[in-house]
């Protein structure tokens, strides 16, 4: 048995070591290590006790904390999380050291610390029903569940009867009212010594308004809307209206696309007989129109001219000097950007040409692929056909088991509407039963607060009375004496009210002289801008007559030079142009003597597997009805295999009541199939016999 006198200061020093161990920054040796360093003050004993409880209430910290988080849920509750470390070193101790320590050396430690923290977690620690239940169910997670048994739980067991002696001393000490707690200077605090502010004045309150009785919940609320049923009825007849128009649609859905030739002969006439776009030319015309200029505008325009003066007499001073002219590099600079300008538009004419043979090339292609369309139009009707029968017996099979599976969906939602009518009339009862009652409270309370604000009212009404007493005071003001409070700069209000006068009457006159100098220095801007005006008009007079003279000279050259000649590139690209469209007329009338049977685009195409299956449910219904008729309402699930082939069965078995209707549906289905891929009925007639 390890002997210590201070126990209290161990366990503080335990937790103390526990706040600060982190297990993701740092291992339980070094932790330990450390912790060493800082015990070498205490003895032998005492540092081998604390650092093993250290080591102990780590490595069986899962543990501990099954039951130190159970503590703080149950009977824990208004405990402070910061002391979960203590609780943690106390549960170690019961659990793992108390054969070592022994009774006697356990309860000191316990004593040692507050009472009523010490006797809460041993009542819920060594209760006989945990320890024998969800602690020992728990701890088996991580250990095996004959080892917790034997080692931890009966352990515990055996030692309850005397702990229990030794929480009943833990509660006779707390209601005896002996606990031990440690005294400390108090700080007695004293009372400024503030005025008193004088009482506010009490708000009349306002009188609570007397809620009106609530309206019943109206029945319209249980009941479904009469709109639901009539938007209902409106979809069914859109949706008859649409498969109407679908049939029709698509028994003439070819006519409107084809053009006849005549009609195409005209317009490719009128189309050639209208004369082509030519764009006219825009003569520029330079007016001299008067332009009003601001102020910015007339400075900036006279640096200009100055600038071009200065470069201008710089220009004579090197010529006198005995510079070269620049002229001659000048014209043989325009000659050579003249060339290249030239060359670019003639680069330009050669890629328009060949954009425009690339068209005549693409549309030649184009004749191609549509001609290839149309035999695949014809192969597509073809494998079309067989589909569609093949197709209408899958979907028959299908409907059959769509429409049992229907029958049973329909009977479970009957049973599921009378349970939920039963169910909100349970509702409706409960909700009346519960309006009534608060019905009452409120008007209770409401009785209350009436009778409290009458007596608060008349309560405020007596003290208004007392103050509204009047009270005289007047004060006599001399506008010629001062204030009195020792200052040098200090003045009666009249005087302050004279030099006033005297700073406005000084301001005014300074206004004045600054408005006369600021109209002088306006008048010399505005004769300077006239100056450079007229400056500015003798330049521009000079540059019209330097422009006119330019453009005179440039007329002259026009018409004198010839025009150049064409690139061999643009002429060999203009035959080539030429031939290809003498090739894409002949096809053209090639095309317009083949007989158009069907004018059927791939784009058409495409649209027909895209609308074969919205069709087939449409013609499908159409069957079902008249099945249901000649078989004298026996329903859709009538119809009957007509005829089996011999691959299939080896025979031909044929019903003389069903072989009829059989042979009805079989002429209607042949019918649609040559409204939809444009042949005529005959020959699908034909196909059927």
């Amino acid at each position: 048995m390890v002997k210590m006198v201070s126990h209290g200061k161990h366990i503080a020093i335990i937790v103390q070591q526990l706040n600060k161990f982190n297990p993701e920054n740092q291992s339980m040796e070094d932790f330990l290590n450390e912790s060493a360093k800082m015990l070498q003050t205490l003895n032998m004993t005492e540092e081998k006790f604390v650092l093993d409880t250290l080591a102990g209430c780590i490595e069986y910290k899962p543990l501990l904390d099954v039951v130190v988080n159970a503590f703080f849920v149950q009977d824990g509750r208004y405990c402070l999380f910061s002391e979960r470390n203590l609780y943690i070193v106390i549960c170690y101790l019961a659990t793992f050291q108390l054969e070592e320590l022994g009774l006697q050396h356990f309860s000191r430690i316990v004593k040692s610390q507050d009472t009523a923290k010490m006797q809460k977690f041993l009542r819920f620690f060594f209760n006989t029903l945990y320890l024998n239940t969800w602690i020992k169910d728990e701890w088996s997670h991580f250990y095996d569940s004959e080892y917790v048994k034997e080692n931890w739980i009966d352990l515990l067991l055996r030692w309850q009867p005397k702990v229990q002696q030794l929480i009943e001393q833990l509660t006779d000490k707390l209601n005896n009212g002996t606990t031990t707690v440690k005294t400390s200077m108090v700080t007695h605090p004293k009372e400024f010594n503030l005025t008193v502010p004088r009482p506010r004045a009490i708000p009349i309150p306002l009188p609570i308004p007397v809620l009106e009785k609530r309206p019943p919940v109206p029945p319209s609320t249980y009941k479904p809307p009469k709109e639901k049923k009539q938007l209902e009825e409106i979809k069914r007849k859109n949706r008859r209206k649409a498969e109407d128009l679908l049939l029709k649609a698509n028994a003439d859905q070819f006519r409107c696309a084809t053009m006849k030739p005549e009609k195409r002969e005209n317009t490719h006439d009128s189309m050639n007989s209208k004369p082509a776009f030519q764009a006219q030319k825009i003569q520029s015309k330079i007016d001299n129109i008067p332009i009003k200029l601001n102020a910015a505008a007339i400075l900036r325009e006279d640096a200009l001219y100055q600038r071009k003066m200065e470069q201008e007499l710089k220009r004579i001073e090197n010529l006198l000097r005995g510079a070269g002219d620049p002229s001659e590099f000048l014209k043989w600079q325009k000659q050579m950007r003249g060339k290249d300008l030239e060359e670019q538009l003639a680069e330009i004419e050669c890629r328009r040409l060949q954009g425009k043979l690339s068209h005549e090339e693409a549309v030649l292609a184009r004749q191609n692929v549509i001609q290839e369309n149309k035999k695949k139009a014809d192969l597509m009707r073809e494998e079309k056909a067989e589909l569609m029968q093949q197709y209408a017996g899958k979907r028959l099979q299908e409907q059959k088991e769509m429409r049992e599976l229907v029958e049973q969906v329909v009977e479970g939602h009957k049973n599921a509407k009378q349970a939920k009518v039963k169910l909100q009339k349970y509702k409706q009862q409960i909700v009346q039963k519960v309006c009534e009652e608060n019905g009452e409270l409120l008007q209770q309370a409401l009785e209350e607060e009436e009778e409290k604000l009458r007596k608060r009212y008349e309560l405020i009404q007596q003290i208004r009375a007392i103050e509204s007493l009047p009270s005289i005071r007047h004060k006599f003001v001399d506008l010629t004496e001062t204030g009195g409070h020792g200052l040098i700069c200090e003045m009666s209000i009249v005087e302050l009210r004279e030099r006033l006068a005297l700073l406005r009457e000084a301001q005014k006159a300074a206004e004045e002289e600054k408005r006369e100098q600021i109209i002088h220095e306006k008048q010399a801007k505005e004769q300077l801008l006239r100056d450079k005006l007229d400056q500015i008009s003798l330049f521009r007079a000079e540059r019209g007559r330097a422009a006119a003279l330019k453009q005179e000279e440039k007329k002259r050259k026009s018409q004198s030079g010839e025009r150049p000649m064409k690139d061999e590139r643009i002429l060999n690209l203009e035959k080539r142009i030429v031939e290809k469209t003498m090739e894409r007329k002949k096809q053209e009338g090639l095309l317009k003597i083949t007989p158009q049977k069907t004018s059927i685009s791939s784009r058409k195409v495409r649209g027909l597997h895209k609308e074969k299956s919205s069709a087939i449910d449409l013609l499908f219904t159409d069957l079902c009805s008249t099945v249901s008729a000649g078989k004298g309402g026996r329903g859709f699930f009538a119809i009957e295999p007509l005829q089996r082939t011999g691959k299939e069965s080896g025979k031909t078995v044929q019903e003389p009541s069903t072989w009829l209707q059989g042979q009805r549906n079989s002429q209607k289905m042949a019918a649609y199939k040559a409204a939809r891929s444009g042949a005529t009925v005959c020959i699908l007639r034909s196909e059927v016999k």
